[in-house]
């Protein structure tokens, strides 16, 4: 499991790569605490690029929801962008919709979280 950062302003893209299942779920876990940690009022805004990501097991799932539970609690910005068909439909299947912010496109998630972060973003 791969997970590229990219910064723009305020905002903190993390891309992860490949599948998120029982095998990788506690790396991406790992991964993603540091960023979790600084995701919150007046902090970091975190997007999660789901665009490399072609499948998420239920392990995926979980690491997806105690994110979302964190950057809420912490009244922090948390987005998903860029989800692929199948990660999709998992996602409605499981009614993770219901729970996490999903928008389309990466610029999308970074325009929600941020106007700086957007102008840099465009600036890119």
């Amino acid at each position: 499991m791969r997970l590229d950062q990219t910064r723009f302003a305020d905002v903190v893209v993390l891309s992860p790569k490949g599948r998120v299942d029982h095998a990788t779920a506690e790396a991406l876990k790992t991964s993603l605490a540091p960023h979790l940690a600084l995701c919150a009022e007046g902090r970091d805004h975190v997007v999660l690029d789901l665009g490399g990501v072609d499948y998420i097991s239920s392990a995926g799932l979980r690491v997806l929801m105690l994110a979302a539970k964190q950057a809420k609690a912490q009244h922090g910005f948390l987005a998903v962008a860029a989800v692929q068909p199948l990660v999709r439909e998992i996602l409605e299947i499981s009614k993770f919709t219901l729970l996490l912010r999903v928008l389309p496109s990466v610029r999308e998630a970074v325009a929600a979280a941020s106007s700086s972060g957007l102008a840099a973003f465009e600036q890119a």
